[in-house]
């Protein structure tokens, strides 16, 4: 017999994972190895379940906790640092645009909503299990190659990366390799205090407002100046 497909579910409404449980284990090849409703539970019990994909509500009721600002995209991101095979599959009550492009910087393979079928949400979970996306190709350049916003004031003349400091250009080329502030802290013997409050400096100073948007504008500043 081959192994039945671990999923684990994130979703801080307890009806929400029930009905995707039933829904899940109605299928003879799938089980459902763990669930949480909170981000910091799924931190802990998605590592030790070992799941082949994630189901990972986008907003969730903590999301201005310290595990990020979008709750289920910041889960995403920390679990695909740690377990690059796992397959997430982001699920959300509203098609927003910027929802999906903090999806797909985060590594997710997929993006459905909640008014989803039964069968198309079972349909996207075999998909993103199989290591093929639910992102169509053009979608994720898009979202890769576009600006992260204006550049800063009083930085036309030069790089927007001028006004950081060593330490926060560090920082930043950390950030951008998809570290959290945890990892950044270790790698640099900070503490994680310290680090988020440079994090919020270089997010100030470069006029951006998430992560992602800061490694969009270093990757592209790069890539200009490889040109």
């Amino acid at each position: 017999m081959t192994e039945p497909l671990r999923v684990f579910l994130l979703d801080d409404h307890e009806v929400v994972r029930r009905g995707i449980r039933d829904l899940l284990e109605g299928e003879p090849d799938i089980v459902v190895a763990g669930e949480a409703a909170t981000a910091s539970e799924a931190l802990t019990r998605v590592p030790t379940v070992r799941p082949h994909v994630a189901i990972l509500d986008v907003r969730l009721g903590e999301s201005t906790n310290a595990h990020g600002d979008r709750g289920g995209v910041e889960v995403c991101r920390q679990l695909r640092s740690r377990m690059p095979e796992l397959a997430c599959l982001m699920l959300t009550s509203f098609d927003d645009d910027e929802a999906q492009f903090d999806a797909v910087m985060a590594g997710a393979a997929g993006y459905v909503l909640k008014q989803v079928r039964g069968a198309d949400l079972v349909s996207a979970v075999r998909t993103v299990a199989s290591g093929r996306s639910l992102f169509a190709p053009r979608k994720v350049s898009q979202v890769r190659t576009r600006p992260p916003g204006p550049p800063p004031s009083g930085t036309h003349d030069g790089s927007p990366l001028d006004v950081l400091s060593p330490r926060e250009l560090e920082i930043l080329g950390l950030i951008s390799e998809g570290l959290t502030n945890r990892q950044i802290a270790k790698r640099l013997f900070l503490s994680e205090k310290t680090v988020k409050n440079r994090v919020s400096s270089i997010l100030n100073k470069l006029g951006v407002r998430r992560r992602v948007q800061a490694a969009l504008l270093t990757c592209r500043l790069h890539q200009t100046g490889t040109e």
